[in-house]
């Protein structure tokens, strides 16, 4: 039996593995990202903002539900085995998307795709977190969601150019297929499971266990509950900016590949930007990364409302993906460094639950504004939101550690 060692350069094969998984895991996102709701328009002819915005309903719901359930089992099943059945699951995906006769259809792929996200990435999460130990957490996390949000710009960009050239449907879908066929093969033969590594952790780690892992991640602990708190608001931005910003360019006069690049531009920046932004929570404080990142996001969907040029909105895409940037692998650096590794697999996936309910919230909440009232508004309300999460960072989270030049300093409350 191999001896198992913790650290990012001790399994560096293992590790560029799962990022490499990782990156068809968030491509498979990518495939609607920026013509979906093109296609609810022009071939289903569906017209409310909130029927339009359904499959993210579905799709943010039925993510959230298996993240749950992902943590929960993650030290039961194994989660190798998790990776693989997600990606069975995700199989039928760009099939219906492909062939869809009417938009229930789409509806149906949403949980699918739901089920395939939840398992896939929650278990590329915890694997990478089991195999770098303590050091590295957020630089892993970092290179996790820069090569999820990359695969999401690259495929979002790629599906609006094979929209706008070869059609809507079925062309753009077609990479989905080599994406699940692809994921699924490296992660059968290839991925090896990782508990062994959480357990060679669990024995020497001083962080006390939780009392009640739900509540406390969901709320009671300062900096797992400010964390969780963020993490809803950032993905209701997030399902907001999925679903109403081509709609919104749309209206503007924007041609579908001009709304690919804009749409592209966002997890594009959100995707490099975690190169560098994972590292820095290893060695800055967690807390205010957290608050100038949620506060950017506020600050960049505010002024969405005022811009007019292709140039406008790809400087605001822009700011609105460093700003996730930031706080992307923060989130998960800091549940993390603030979970015993026997809890840490559920405390990641209850914060992941209420994460990716976001998306569900803020497809319901801005479709019900934009139609009551209109786009702009639904806007700025989740403008104010977003800005309104950064000052709860501010004033409930302690940082527990941060570095500066190798030497750890005890922050004060």
């Amino acid at each position: 039996m191999d001896k198992i060692e913790l650290g990012l350069k001790e399994n560096w094969k293992q590790f560029t593995l799962l990022i490499i998984v990782n990156a068809f895991v968030g491509g498979m996102v990518g495939l609607e990202r920026s013509i979906l709701p093109q296609i609810a328009e022009g071939e289903f002819h569906l017209a409310a903002k909130t029927a339009i915005l359904s499959f993210i309903v579905v799709f943010g719901i039925t993510k959230a539900i298996t993240n749950y359930f992902t943590g929960t089992l993650a030290n039961k099943v194994g989660r190798k085995n998790l990776l693989v059945i997600g990606w069975l699951i995700g199989i039928p995906v760009p099939l219906i998307l492909m062939f869809a006769p009417s938009w229930n259809w789409i509806i149906a792929a949403n949980v699918f795709l739901g089920i395939n996200q939840g398992l896939t990435w929650s278990s590329t999460v915890v694997m990478k977190i089991d195999l770098v130990g303590e050091k590295n957490r957020g630089l892993a996390m970092g290179l996790n969601e820069f090569a999820g949000y990359i695969a999401v710009a690259l495929v979002g960009f790629s599906t609006g150019w094979i929209a706008a050239n070869y059609g809507i449907r079925p062309y753009p879908f077609y990479i989905g297929i080599g994406l699940v066929l692809v994921g699924l093969l490296l992660s059968f033969f290839f991925v090896k499971d990782t508990r062994g590594h959480s357990n060679k952790e669990g024995t020497s780690s001083i962080t006390p266990r939780l009392k009640n892992s739900f509540k406390d991640t969901s709320w009671n602990h300062p900096n797992l509950g400010s964390v969780t708190q963020a993490g809803l608001v950032n993905n209701l931005n997030d399902g907001m900016a999925w679903g109403l910003l081509p709609i919104l360019l749309a209206t503007k006069g924007f041609t579908l590949q001009e709304i690919g690049v804009i749409t592209a531009i966002y997890p594009g920046v959100w995707g490099i930007g975690q190169l560098f932004t994972g590292k820095m929570a290893d060695h800055y404080s967690k807390k205010m990364m957290l608050f100038w990142g949620m506060l950017l996001q506020g600050i960049a969907l505010l002024f969405l409302v005022y811009a007019h040029t292709f140039y406008h909105y790809g400087i605001l895409a822009a700011i609105l993906g460093l700003g996730t940037a930031m706080v992307y692998p923060t989130f998960l650096a800091t549940i993390a460094e603030n979970t015993h590794p026997e809890d840490r697999p559920k405390s990641i996936g209850i914060f992941r639950l209420w994460r990716d309910l976001g998306y569900a919230i803020g497809a319901v909440l801005t479709g019900v504004l934009a139609d009551f009232f209109s786009i702009n508004t639904a806007i700025l309300f989740i403008s104010a939101l977003t800005g309104l999460s950064a000052f709860v960072i501010l004033l409930r989270m302690t940082d527990k550690k941060v570095r500066h030049s190798g030497t750890i300093l005890q922050p004060s409350i």
